[in-house]
């Protein structure tokens, strides 16, 4: 048997420090540790893929959380069952004992353990939802009192309708007429369409 240990966190900004200590006081050697740092929406990620490459029948993954594992209510049961039962793998979660298949392999450890991971994800899932939602808020929110998202709009030149002419006229071209303008050319091609139309609208008008 070889134990390998899993860490996720969502974003570059969390630290991973208290899921690599807590595998480790658990014995998991840190060249068996994998770690991503990636959504748990779903489970493509590359370095839970290695993982899932070098388990082997009666080996043992270990993780620090259920929400560690994933926050896919469907895909957490999915990936344990495949895990349990096609790979023939123990897992265990160190924040909740009752979820070690290592122990009560008999039918009612197996029906409470069952009842234990499906409330565990159900939870799991449920709160990437409520992120979400309080993400959205917060970015409908902070519109709303006039905070802008994204790169700042490129500047055009005070002779972007004549760059636009001549590329029209095809005198340059567009890589050409985005560099007289210091934009990349997608930049350009976007904002020339966009300045025709309304060039094409106030004349309609």
């Amino acid at each position: 048997m070889k134990c390998y240990g899993y860490i996720r966190v969502s974003t570059r900004e969390q630290n991973e420090d208290r899921q690599r200590f807590a595998l480790r006081e658990f014995g998991v050697k840190e060249r068996d540790l994998y770690a991503d740092r990636q959504s748990g929406k779903d489970f493509d990620r590359p370095q839970y893929k290695r993982l899932l490459r070098k388990l082997k029948k009666d080996d043992l993954l270990c993780v620090k959380s259920i929400d560690r594992l994933g926050r896919n209510y469907e895909e957490i049961l999915y990936q344990w069952r495949m895990l349990t039962k096609e790979k023939g793998i123990d897992i265990v979660v160190l924040d909740m004992p009752l979820l070690d298949t290592r122990r009560g392999k008999d039918l009612m450890g197996t029906f409470l353990s069952d009842i234990v991971l499906q409330v565990l994800s159900f939870v799991a899932e449920n709160e990437r939802i409520n992120i979400r939602q309080r993400q959205a808020e917060g970015i409908a929110a902070a519109k709303k009192r006039g905070i802008r998202f994204g790169r700042p709009p490129v500047p055009v030149p005070e002779n972007f309708h004549e760059i636009c002419l001549a590329w029209r006229k095809k005198e340059i071209s567009l890589s050409e007429a985005a560099a007289a303008c210091s934009m990349a050319p997608g930049t350009f091609y976007g904002k020339a369409r966009r300045w025709e139309d309304k060039k094409e609208t106030a004349s309609a008008v």
